[in-house]
């Protein structure tokens, strides 16, 4: 018979012993969702330790992620290869078990998580794709995807403000695949959360449009095993279990307070622990018949067999819908990618047109979505404005049960970034959505978070400078290109014209490891000339645009809008005797990744190195020295028509010419 008790003390024993062993690291939450996680992960959770990332598995997000020794000990226990030595290196440099869980570093852990309220928001955007792609790739009698998303929350994830905009928007999808556990054990860091958070989470939660179940006690399997029964019967609506549970459980002097949250027990508690436990093993032993109970190896492998039988079937009926699902799942392209994006370039190079990149970046989204299917775009209330919409995209909405390839997320920036990340993760779509410029500030965390992880959702941002007009300085990014610039692995790209903006399109397309940032334009901009060498360039991330021999007089670095205005600042300068080269730096990342001949090629020879953006100046230096001239953005924006604020900023070829001259000792 299973011992329940036995196998729940081992998650409890494992967790408080990693966390004394590194001394530091979160006990008390593994020690009280212990039985929650036996009675999902024994015999709930639809999962192969063997293989982690089969297609049909259920994802599970440990979204307060402080506790993570918690799925550690799950994932040791349950046959994954994360052996005791890794627990025992808990916390330690270039472990597989780091402090926080983290993507790419444990087999079996789905997402990073650790910043609250992002792991449940994650797990909507999986829960999402779930049910986008089971409508779009499921076949009578072959349900190729069909599983469920379980997320593990705490008090700190439903405080954070992006758990509102998630769960809404998840009640709103009717993500009936979505069970999330919550466990209520009313302590956070400074305390017991009654002063800080005492809303009714319950009817919060229904009036989400989610099916609440609870309070029930946390620690009692056969009332853990019933929740999560009923929340597999209801299909139209996420569930939100609440558990009712005690923080530290096994420990007589520290179970139910703050002191056990984010510190070891301490060698004199833990010895006190074993004997309210009545655990009679050393740190770091499980007993046999634990591990036998434990064992999801050999089940995991008999689902994972039955659905490969199925979906061997499924290729044979269905063959081109099954390769274009791997290749999705795989995040795989085409296999003429290269052509398609040749194509679109030169389609783009022979229309020449005079638009707003926002209207090149649709533009770009219409031509690559008739060869990239996998395409999931949407907007935070931005549609018309972003232009993330395509002719053929169907909206999520009530009519066709929220499903299709389109979300409008509302005013929910970092929800939005959050969910696309979940989209990413769980692999079969390509998710993009847009807002302002200006909001990405709201949604930074998670941009970070696609960083970190290397995965590669694209980011739309329009509206990208004062050009943005009279909305005035409270929409109109300054700062915000050089900051979302100085994220590690990230690809941020500014084109100038059509071509850029379809070249800065299939780079975002082309990356699986690098989130991809796109800044857009609301005023129309000159379609620019090139030849076929600066067109190959672009890729680069900068190039010269227009040359002026070895050694010219000048050489202005421009990106955006400014391109246009540089090379206007150069025919008057040429007219006045100087000579110049004009240098496109649509993306400063890319380009420092190249060569050190290549950018030596672009950058070396002029007598006086120039940069043009409207933006903060700071990041500009290390192209141009400490002797190079800055044009840029030293204040906020003003409200006025976005002609009138280039003139006040002083982004006017007159005004240029000035400040270029007045550093120049023989102008």
């Amino acid at each position: 018979m299973t011992n329940y008790a036995l196998m729940a003390n081992a998650i409890r024993m494992l967790s408080a012993d990693a966390v004394e062993k590194a001394k530091s690291g979160h006990p008390g939450a593994p020690m009280g969702m212990a039985e929650m996680g036996v009675t999902l992960w024994r015999d709930h959770l639809r999962h192969s330790p063997m293989n982690p990332n089969w297609i049909n598995r259920d994802r599970f997000i440990l979204s307060n992620g402080h506790a993570s020794m918690f799925i550690y000990s799950l994932l040791h226990l349950t046959g994954y290869k994360v052996s005791i030595d890794d627990l025992k290196n808990f916390r330690q440099l270039h472990s597989s078990t780091p402090g926080h869980p983290e993507y790419g570093y444990t087999p079996g852990v789905e997402t990073t998580t650790g910043p609250l309220g992002q792991g449940i928001t994650n797990a909507v955007g999986m829960a999402l794709a779930e049910k986008v792609l089971a409508n779009k790739y499921n076949r009578e009698h072959y349900d190729v995807i069909d599983h469920h998303t379980y997320a593990f929350v705490g008090d700190g994830c439903l405080m954070e403000g992006i758990s509102h905009e998630a769960c809404a928007l998840a009640g709103t999808w009717q993500l009936g695949k979505l069970i999330v556990f919550y466990d209520d054990n009313g302590i956070s860091i400074d305390g017991e959360v009654e002063a800080w958070f005492n809303e009714d989470v319950h009817k919060r939660f229904e009036s989400y449009h989610w099916q609440v179940i609870g309070p029930i006690d946390g620690h009692n399997v056969e009332e853990l095993d019933l929740a999560v029964r009923k929340a597999k019967m209801v299909h139209n609506k996420p569930s939100l279990i609440i558990c009712k549970t005690k923080i530290g459980k096994g420990s007589p002097n520290k179970v139910g307070k703050e002191e056990c949250h984010g510190s070891p027990l301490g060698t004199s508690e833990l010895d006190l622990v074993r004997k309210e436990l009545n655990w009679s093993y050393a740190p770091f032993e499980v007993p046999d018949d634990v591990y036998t109970d434990f064992d999801c190896k050999g089940k995991g492998l008999q689902s994972e067999n039955e659905w490969n039988q199925m979906f061997t079937e499924y290729q044979s009926r269905h063959h081109e819908l099954a390769n274009e699902l791997l290749r999705c799942h795989n995040h795989e392209l085409p296999d003429n990618w290269s052509e398609i994006l040749s194509s679109a370039i030169e389609d783009a190079n022979e229309k020449k047109e005079t638009i707003a990149t926002r209207k090149a970046s649709q533009n770009s989204i219409e031509y690559f979505s008739k060869h990239i299917p996998e395409f999931f775009g949407g907007s935070a209330d931005l549609t018309g404005s972003n232009l993330t919409r395509w002719k053929d995209a169907i909206s999520l909405d009530e009519s066709n049960h929220f499903i299709g390839n389109y979300a409008s997320y509302g005013v929910r920036e970092f929800g939005m970034s959050a969910i696309m990340n979940g989209i990413y993760l769980h692999g079969g779509l390509r998710p993009f959505g847009g807002t302002f410029l200006m909001f990405s500030e709201y949604a930074r965390n998670a941009l970070r978070m696609a960083s970190l992880m290397k995965i590669a959702p694209i980011f739309v941002y329009t509206h990208d400078s004062i050009g943005l007009g009279e909305d005035g300085p409270t929409h109109q990014p300054v700062e915000q290109i050089a900051s979302l610039r100085l994220i590690p692995n990230m690809n941020v790209w500014r084109p100038c014209d059509t071509v850029e903006t379809m070249v800065a399109w299939g780079s975002a397309i082309e990356n699986t490891t690098t989130p991809t940032s796109l800044v857009f334009s609301r005023q129309n901009l000159k379609f620019i000339e090139r030849n076929k060498e600066q067109v190959a360039s672009i890729s680069k991330g900068a190039y010269v645009i227009k040359d002026a021999g070895v050694n010219p007089d000048y050489a202005i670095i421009a990106t955006g809008s400014e391109v246009e205005l540089a090379l206007a600042v150069a025919d008057k300068l040429n007219i006045l005797g100087k000579s110049v080269r004009i240098i496109s730096m649509p993306s400063t990342n890319v380009f420092d990744k190249q060569s050190p001949e290549y950018k030596k090629s672009v950058l070396s020879g002029a007598k006086k190195l120039v940069a043009i953006e409207a933006g903060v100046k700071d990041t500009w230096y290390k192209y141009v020295g400490i002797d190079g001239v800055v044009i840029g953005m030293d204040s906020f924006g003003e409200s006025a028509p976005a002609g009138k604020l280039f003139t006040h900023f002083g982004f006017t070829v007159d005004t240029i010419i000035e400040k270029i001259c007045n550093g120049d000792k023989n102008a």
